[in-house]
C-alpha cells in the first residue's frame, strides 16, 4: 500500500512539474511571438544656413556632421527628427521678426536633403517656428524636396496636417504640432484629440510631436502649466502630451526648448517632453545645456505599449555635429529632471542608458 501510495504521489508530482513546464514554456513562446518596434528619435536638426551668407555652412558640405551617430540612426524601424528651417537652394521671402535681436532665419542647400536620407530618417516634424522662415516658396520646394527623398513629414495646419505609410506589416500615423504659425496648433487640444482620434483609427501606432514649451537653461523643468516666452504663448505641454495619448497617440516626442527635458509614462506610452538641440550648426546657441541632448531609442509592442530604451547621450560644438559623450551628460540631466518633475512615473532610468518600468 505504501508502494502504491508513493507511486500515486510521483505520478500527481510528474505532472505538476509537466504542468509548470508547460506554463513557462507558453509564456516563453508568447514573449518571443511579441513583436517589438524600434524607434530612434532626435530633437533639432537644422545642418548649416547659406543666410545670411554661405560663411554659417559647414566644411565638405555638411557631409561629415552626422557621421558618428548615422549607425544609431540607421538602426531603428523608424527614425525621426525635427527639421528647423526650410530646403532650399535661393530665393524666397525671409521672414521679419517683431524682435531681430532674436530672430534666425534659415535655409539649408537643397543638396543637404541627402545628408538626411543617408543617416536614416524616415520621418521629420515640420511643424515648427522657422518651417516659414522663407515663405510658401521656402515650404513648397522642402516638401517637394521630402517627398522625392522618400521621408513622411507633417505639422502644417490644412494641407500636410498628418502622415501614415506602411512598414514590415505596422501602419504608421504622425502628426506635428506647433504654437506658430501655419503650423497645427499644439494649443488647440480639441483640434489635436480630433486629428489623433482619426490616425488611430487608421494605423496600428500612433506618433505625435510637438515644438513648445518656453527656451532654454532657465527652463528645463516641465511646469504643467500653460507655458511663455518672450511673450509667445508656448501652450501646456504636459496637458497637451496626456491628452493626445488619451485620444490614441503611442508616442509623444518633445522639442522646442533646445535643451533636455523629462520624460514621463502615461498609460503606459511614452512621453518626452523635449530631445534638445541634436545637430544645429552655426547659428544656435551650444552653451551649456543647449549643447547636450539624449539621442531615444524606444522599443514598442504592435500595440504602441511601451516596452524598454536606451538613451545614447551626445555632445556639439561650434565646428562639428553630435558626437557620442563620454561623459553621459545628457542621460544624468534626463535622470534628474524625470525624477525631479515626475517621481510618480513608472519608469525608471539608469546611468548607463537603460529605460524601463519600476
Amino acid at each position: 500500500m505504501f508502494d502504491n501510495t508513493l507511486s500515486g504521489i510521483r505520478t500527481i508530482g510528474c505532472l505538476f512539474f509537466a504542468l509548470i513546464f508547460s506554463l513557462s514554456a507558453t509564456a516563453q513562446e508568447e514573449e518571443k511571438s511579441i513583436k517589438l518596434v524600434s524607434i530612434v528619435a532626435v530633437g533639432d536638426m537644422m545642418l548649416g544656413t547659406n543666410y545670411p551668407s554661405a560663411s554659417y555652412l559647414p566644411a565638405n558640405g555638411g557631409k561629415d556632421l552626422l557621421s558618428e551617430v548615422t549607425p544609431i540612426l540607421q538602426n531603428a524601424d523608424v527614425t525621426f527628427g525635427n527639421l528647423e528651417g526650410t530646403i532650399l537652394d535661393s530665393g524666397g521671402t525671409a521672414k521679419r521678426c517683431k524682435n531681430p535681436a532674436v530672430c534666425y532665419v534659415f535655409r539649408s542647400p537643397e543638396s543637404y536633403m541627402q545628408h538626411y536620407v543617408n543617416a536614416g530618417f524616415d520621418v521629420l516634424s515640420i511643424a515648427n517656428n522657422h518651417s516659414g522662415d522663407f515663405g510658401p516658396t521656402g515650404r513648397t520646394k522642402t516638401k517637394q524636396l521630402l517627398r522625392e527623398a522618400g521621408i513622411q513629414y507633417a505639422g502644417l495646419a490644412g494641407t500636410d496636417e498628418t502622415a501614415s505609410w506602411e512598414k514590415d506589416g505596422i501602419r504608421y500615423g504622425f502628426a506635428a504640432f506647433a504654437p506658430n504659425s501655419g503650423t497645427v496648433d499644439v494649443r488647440n487640444i480639441s483640434r489635436g484629440k480630433q486629428i489623433v482620434e482619426k490616425l488611430a483609427a487608421e494605423n496600428d501606432i500612433v506618433i505625435v510631436s510637438f515644438h513648445g514649451g518656453a527656451e532654454g537653461e532657465k527652463n528645463q523643468h516641465v511646469t504643467r502649466k500653460t507655458e511663455t516666452y518672450y511673450g509667445e504663448n508656448r501652450g501646456n505641454v504636459y496637458n497637451f502630451a496626456h491628452a493626445m495619448i488619451d485620444a490614441g497617440a503611442d508616442l509623444i516626442l518633445g522639442h522646442g526648448p533646445h535643451v533636455t527635458r523629462a520624460a514621463e509614462l502615461y498609460n503606459n506610452r511614452f512621453i518626452i517632453y523635449s530631445l534638445g538641440n541634436f545637430c544645429t550648426y552655426g547659428r544656435f546657441n551650444l552653451r551649456g545645456a543647449a549643447g547636450i541632448a539624449p539621442i531615444l531609442k524606444l522599443y514598442l509592442d504592435e500595440n504602441g505599449g511601451f516596452v524598454y530604451g536606451e538613451v545614447t547621450p551626445i555632445y556639439q560644438g561650434k565646428t562639428h555635429g553630435p558626437k557620442i559623450d563620454p561623459e553621459a551628460r545628457a542621460t544624468k540631466k534626463l535622470i534628474q529632471l524625470t525624477n525631479e518633475d515626475f517621481p510618480e512615473t513608472m519608469l525608471e532610468i539608469t546611468e548607463d542608458g537603460f529605460i524601463g518600468k519600476k
